[in-house]
């Protein structure tokens, strides 16, 4: 499915008149945003799955009341970390969270990273990614977070771009996030 031009607005307004495609649209736009962040915070994939899909779930209930201005993909992220964090503290029962980072601590180098500072990093980035215009976001997104990461071929045909700009774009995208990130 190609990445769709249609804005966050429009996608919601016609899912709110029971439109699948569009429906389709805006799950193919922010399921992989939502997946990554259970992962980011070390939640197996079958969990990180389960959450992408009440996230999704606590769109459609809230769907008629969200506000138009509202910016979708902040909102699903916050969504999907509540869950995640709920998840988290239901998983402490089980295991105690130095266990699971000493079990885990290739996925983080010598050191576990304190969940709230890696939770104020995903939340910084997420807020640069979400300032970046549509077609920088997008291009990020895919060669960061789409899993398996696509080829170049694949992300210039998808965004009607000529193969040899990916990488030139790719850095002035890095850049810009860059100076957003440094604002915030």
């Amino acid at each position: 499915m190609e990445i769709s031009n249609e804005t966050d607005q429009t996608l919601i307004l016609a899912c709110r008149r029971g439109d699948v495609q569009a429906w389709e649209k805006l799950l193919h736009k922010y399921e992989r945003l939502v997946f990554s962040i259970p992962l980011n915070y070390g939640l197996s994939r079958d969990d990180a799955a389960d959450i992408v899909q009440l996230t999704f779930t606590a769109l459609i209930q809230r769907l008629d009341t969200l506000r138009d201005d509202s910016r979708l993909s902040s909102w699903l992220a916050t969504v999907a970390r509540r869950y995640t964090w709920r998840a988290l503290q239901h998983n402490r029962q089980y295991i105690s969270e130095d266990d699971y980072f000493y079990e885990n601590s290739s996925l983080f180098g010598q050191t576990a990273p304190n969940p709230m500072e890696l939770f104020e990093l995903i939340e910084w980035l997420n807020q640069g990614l979400s300032q970046l215009e549509k077609r920088c976001r997008t291009l990020l997104l895919a060669l960061y977070f789409e899993q398996p990461t696509p080829s170049y071929a694949d992300i210039a045909a998808r965004l009607h771009m000529p193969l040899g700009s990916i990488g030139p774009t790719r850095a002035r995208c890095l850049e810009r996030l860059k100076q957003l990130l440094q604002e915030l």
